[in-house]
């Protein structure tokens, strides 16, 4: 029970990095867009696949999707607060 809010406070504290990141990289960013939007997509790509492996030979599954999802909302935050 106390992992499971620990990966919600996890996933929640992914919009206020993406926030303080879009903050201090302002410049970096536009030349970026590209390179974040690709690392959303195969971190979406990674997380799917990793779902399907059985959990019997894979222990750490479930922190490695939620750690994923933590750099999709962080890369996604970036690039909503660039525009």
């Amino acid at each position: 029970m106390l992992t499971n809010l620990f990966y919600l406070v996890l996933l929640l504290l992914g919009f206020p990095t993406g926030l303080i990141l879009a903050r201090l990289c302002r410049e970096e960013i536009k030349n970026w867009r590209k390179r974040l939007f690709i690392m959303i997509v195969v971190s979406l790509i990674l997380a799917v696949i990793i779902s399907f492996i059985p959990f019997n030979s894979f222990t750490y599954k479930f922190p490695v999707i939620i750690s994923l999802f933590f750099i999709i909302i962080t890369c996604l935050t970036i690039i909503w607060k660039s525009h």
